[in-house]
């Protein structure tokens, strides 16, 4: 048996016997939209050379499913704006197909849906998650800057053509959406969507948009919707850190995200890879470990392997938010606005 083969036999185990199995892998850093709780009008991107390639892309997290990981939720940016991105779905297609890996997924803002959705139900993809903040055209307009909300209605027509299953993923943002949240509930319930309510992060700007303006707490947004729905837990795990209720009145079932508390952190399985090779064991974390360092010195696989067990080992218990920490603050809330569970 080689170094390498000796390596995947044993499963991703963190300090805590948690049994890693969930990779979040972002793929771009680019995003057709700029809404205002996630990016500044005027970005600076990556240079192209820091940023994974899909062969490298393939490579990463085909070692991670050696390692044992059965789930890749695809993310961004939005994914589906990197050129050639669908490659990558194929590429992954054929761990779906060994048996290897158990589902992959994406979270996508929609705008790309209308053209690769059919395409991504042929690669084996059977769910996607949305994110929607507002069915209203002007608010969807104000919220994104850039997005045409019509664009995004025909992509979610694509995707329900396609035989996609869809989650929506809506950011409450006081005096934004916060008048619309039982329409969207009933929109969902019409349509046979979930539907997954996220907290802004309460702290740091933006550019010129504050979110301490924006911050809803999720406690309101659920006592508001009591008081015209049904609202019943109910014990439902879809391998992300959201809580759900069943709407008695739709049959539909609502997440709530509240990244500041830790009511995931116990059972948590999951890893997230940024399109530049990081591998962020916490979300509330600042420790990372630079894959694509190891990647790029070493044709073979042993010494990516190992360094992806002593990151896992790194892994801590739960985050712990400083609300000083900016760094972590900004990127953890673009990122929950980005994936939602």
């Amino acid at each position: 048996m080689t170094q390498a083969q000796a390596q995947t036999q044993a499963p991703l185990i963190d300090p805590f016997a948690r049994s890693i199995d969930y990779l979040r892998v972002s793929v771009t850093d680019r995003c057709d939209f700029r809404c205002v709780y996630c990016m500044s009008e005027t970005m600076n991107f990556l240079p192209k050379a820091e940023l994974l390639s899909l062969e490298e892309l393939d490579r990463l997290s085909s070692a991670f499913i050696s390692l044992g990981v059965k789930k890749l939720r695809i993310t961004g940016g939005e994914p589906l704006v990197r050129k050639g991105i669908m490659t990558y779905f194929e590429a992954m297609s054929r761990h779906l197909a060994s048996g290897a890996l158990r589902e992959l997924t994406l979270t996508t803002n929609g705008s790309q849906l209308a053209k690769y959705a059919q395409d991504l139900a042929d690669c084996g993809v059977k769910r996607i998650n949305v994110s929607l903040d507002t069915l209203d055209d002007a608010k969807f307009k104000a919220i994104t800057r850039w997005g045409r909300f019509s664009q995004v209605m025909e992509g979610v027509e694509a995707a329900v053509t396609a035989g996609l299953s869809i989650k929506i993923n809506a950011v409450a943002l006081k005096g934004t959406n916060d008048s619309e949240i039982h329409d969207m509930v009933a929109w969902c319930g019409t349509r046979g969507f979930d539907l997954t309510f996220i907290e802004v992060m309460p702290m740091g700007d933006m550019g010129e948009e504050n979110r301490l303006d924006q911050y809803w707490p999720l406690s309101d947004v659920r006592a508001e919707l009591a008081r015209r729905w049904t609202l019943t837990d109910i014990a439902l795990n879809t391998g992300g850190p959201a809580r759900y209720v069943q709407v008695a009145e739709t049959g539909g079932r609502i997440g709530f995200i509240t990244p500041l508390t830790h009511n995931f952190c116990e059972s948590c399985n999951r890893v997230r890879l940024t399109c530049t090779g990081q591998l962020y064991m916490c979300l509330g974390q600042e420790d990372d470990a630079d894959l694509r360092a190891v990647l790029r010195a070493n044709p073979d696989n042993a010494p990516l392997y190992a360094a992806i067990r002593n990151a896992i080992a790194r892994k801590p218990k739960g985050h712990d938010f400083d609300y000083s920490r900016q760094k972590v603050a900004g990127e953890m809330s673009r990122h929950m606005s980005h994936t939602g569970g």
